[in-house]
C-alpha cells in the first residue's frame, strides 16, 4: 500500500503454468527490444518504429531510453510530408499525433502513477501543443489536462507527481492566457479603479481553493499544504491585498491550521504547515503576509507556545509538540529576550524529551542545544 493505494503483488508461489506464461512475457519483450534496437540502428523514425516503443513502454514505462527514442520518432513524424500542402492538414497530422500519444499515456499512469518517465514524456507533449499547434487548440489540450490530473489527484490525493504536474499545468495555462490577452483587448476587463483585471487572477483563486477542498478531505496531504503555501503570496498580489487584509488572511490560516493541529498533533504534515505560517513572522523571510514589529511578533508567539504548551497534557508523546516548542521559543528569544515566558531550563527539558522520543538524531539536538548556548 502506497497512501493507502494498493499495489500490485508480485509474491507468493506460483503454479508451473504461470511461470510459462511469465517466460512467455519476456521473451516476447525481449524480442520486442531487439527489434527496436534494430530500428534505432538503421535510423528508423516511422510509425513502425513508434509502435515498438508504445509495445516495449507497455511491458516497462521504467526504460527511460525508449522514451527518449519515441521522441525522436515523434519529432520526424511532426514532419509535414512532402505532398501535403496546406497548412490546416500539417496541423491536423501533428494533432493527431499528440492527441494519440496522450490518450496512450493515460491508461500507463492509472497502472504506474509513481513512474517519472510517464510524467516526463506528458510534460513535453503538452509543451509541444504550445510550440506546434494554434493558442486556441493548445488552450484546450491545457484545460484538459487540469480535468485529468484532477482525477489521478482523486485517486491519490497525495501523489506528488501529480501535484507537481497540476502546478505546471497552470503555469502553462496562465502564459497562455497572458500571451491571448497581449494580443487582444477583448479579454479584459477593468475593476473598479480602473486598473486591468487579468484572466489568470481566478486561475491562482480556484487553486486556492482546490488546496482547501483537497485537505479538508485528507488533512495528512503534505502536497496540498506545500501548495497551499506558494499560492498565498501570488494570492495576496493578485487581490492587491493590504496591510489589514494580509493580517487578516494571516490569521485565518493560523486559525485554520490550529484546528489541525490541535486535532491530530501526530501529524506530521500539519506542523509543516504551522511552520510555515510562523517562518512568515521573521524578519529575514519574504513576509508574503505582512510586515511586524516585534511586538507583533512577540505577542503571537506568545499565545502560541502557551497553546501547544497545554497540547502536552494529552500528548507528552508526540515529538512534533516539543519539536515546535523549541522552534518557537528559539524565534521568541530572538525577538523578547528579556522576557521570562520561556525559560532556558524549559527549552532544555523540551530538547531533552526529543532525545528521548528521537535519538536517532541526537546530534541534531545536540547541535540545537549548543546553538541555543544553553
Amino acid at each position: 500500500m502506497s497512501h493507502g493505494i494498493p499495489r500490485t503483488s508480485g509474491g507468493g508461489d506460483r503454479s508451473e503454468q504461470s511461470r510459462q506464461k511469465e517466460l512467455q512475457k519476456i521473451n516476447e519483450y525481449q524480442s520486442l527490444i531487439d527489434s527496436l534496437s534494430q530500428a534505432v540502428t538503421c535510423n528508423d523514425l516511422s510509425n513502425t518504429t513508434l509502435e515498438l516503443t508504445s509495445k516495449v513502454l507497455s511491458f516497462n514505462p521504467e526504460y527511460y531510453t525508449i522514451w527518449n527514442q519515441r521522441r525522436r520518432v515523434l519529432q520526424n513524424l511532426f514532419e509535414p510530408p512532402k505532398d501535403v500542402q496546406s497548412e490546416s492538414d500539417i496541423l491536423a497530422q501533428v494533432e493527431s499525433l499528440l492527441s494519440a500519444d496522450l490518450h496512450f499515456l493515460v491508461p500507463l499512469l492509472l497502472k504506474f502513477p509513481k513512474c517519472y518517465w510517464i510524467w516526463n514524456h506528458r510534460y513535453w507533449l503538452l509543451r509541444q501543443t504550445t510550440a506546434l499547434l494554434s493558442q486556441e487548440t493548445a488552450h484546450k489540450y491545457w484545460t484538459q489536462e487540469l480535468g485529468l490530473v484532477g482525477k489521478m489527484l482523486g485517486r491519490d490525493s497525495r501523489n506528488f507527481h501529480g501535484w507537481n504536474y497540476r502546478r505546471f499545468v497552470i503555469l502553462g495555462l496562465e502564459n497562455l492566457i497572458e500571451t491571448k490577452n497581449a494580443l487582444s483587448n477583448d479579454t479584459q476587463s477593468n475593476d473598479a479603479n480602473g486598473e486591468v483585471v487579468r484572466q489568470e487572477q481566478s486561475i491562482t483563486e480556484s487553486e486556492f481553493t482546490y488546496t482547501t477542498k483537497m485537505i479538508m478531505s485528507n488533512l495528512s496531504n503534505f502536497s496540498a499544504w506545500h501548495n497551499r503555501s506558494k499560492l498565498i503570496p501570488r494570492l495576496l498580489d493578485e487581490r492587491k491585498a493590504n496591510a489589514e487584509q494580509r493580517r487578516k488572511m494571516f490569521d485565518e490560516e493560523l486559525a485554520f491550521i490550529q484546528q489541525g493541529v490541535f486535532t491530530d498533533p501526530y501529524d506530521q504534515s500539519l506542523w509543516y504547515y504551522h511552520h510555515f505560517l510562523f517562518s512568515e513572522l521573521g524578519e529575514t523571510n519574504g513576509n508574503a503576509f505582512m510586515t511586524l514589529t516585534n511586538s507583533d511578533r512577540g505577542t503571537y508567539l506568545e499565545n502560541e507556545i502557551e497553546a501547544i504548551k497545554d497540547l502536552l497534557e494529552d500528548t507528552d508523546d508526540c515529538k512534533w509538540v516539543y519539536h515546535a516548542l523549541v522552534t518557537y521559543a528559539a524565534q521568541y528569544l530572538q525577538v523578547n529576550a528579556g522576557n521570562k515566558l520561556v525559560t532556558m531550563a524549559e527549552i532544555k527539558s523540551w530538547l531533552g524529551e526529543l532525545r528521548k522520543l528521537d535519538p536517532m538524531r541526537n546530534k541534531r539536538w545536540d547541535d540545537w542545544e549548543q546553538t541555543l548556548n544553553i
